[in-house]
């Protein structure tokens, strides 16, 4: 299972890299705005420095909701690094886009998906990687969990090439279920990757080696 970190700070990511676990970037308007980063050449800018920090795909996301614009701003997201790959929006003109950009040789990220119609539309169009919103899905008292293995036997099922990224992830717990209905990603902000690091057990295992050890030395 990858882990794409979903942030546009540069020190997590950095972070990230330094452990030695980051496979890619995730990111979005939003979250560059946090960071103070405004105006497209800003955020492209930007787009580039993320890409050249790491040797994992990078998603960039178009504003665009009309096929010829999500294209047109795709192409110039693309351009930005061969790492890049364009997230585009889950409706009738994105999907569209998806075809072209399958067929142009450009990888895509569909994002905003919250059902197992939607990821068979996407899967068929060609994207390389497919968004499903757990943690949204489940405020609304749905099981994302459930449509990640949903998602998951269909593709097995049909054979489809499109990797699964577990995304709107709010917990290490969330990861972890995550990965056994079958994601073949996940993104999330860096706390909640580390997570993962804890248990109590741990924690007090390590001071009684620690303590054992300052008695032998003593």
């Amino acid at each position: 299972m990858k882990f794409f970190v979903d942030t546009a700070s540069l020190d997590q990511i950095q972070e990230a890299n330094d452990l030695g676990i980051l496979d890619g970037v995730t990111t979005n308007p939003s979250l560059m705005a946090k960071e103070g980063i405004t105006g497209q050449d800003n955020i492209y800018k930007h787009y580039q420095t993320i890409a050249d920090m790491v040797d994992g795909d990078v998603s960039a996301e178009v504003i665009a909701t009309d096929f010829e614009g999500i294209v047109e701003e795709g192409k110039r997201l693309a351009d930005i690094a061969p790492n890049i790959v364009v997230k585009v929006p889950m409706i009738k003109d994105g999907v569209k886009a998806l075809s072209y950009f399958r067929d142009n040789g450009i990888r895509t990220n569909c994002t905003l998906v919250f059902s197992a119609g939607q990821a068979i539309l996407a899967a068929k169009a060609g994207a390389t990687y497919l968004s499903p919103f757990i943690g949204r899905i489940d405020d609304i008292n749905w099981d994302g969990m459930g449509l990640i293995g949903q998602i998951a036997e269909i593709y097995a099922i049909q054979g489809y090439e499109t990797e699964i990224l577990a995304a709107s992830i709010r917990s290490s717990k969330h990861i972890v279920e995550a990965a056994q209905a079958g994601a073949d990603v996940f993104t999330c902000p860096l706390s909640a990757a580390m997570g993962l690091l804890k248990h109590p057990l741990t924690d007090i295992g390590l001071e009684k080696f620690l303590a054992d050890h300052r008695k032998g030395n003593s």
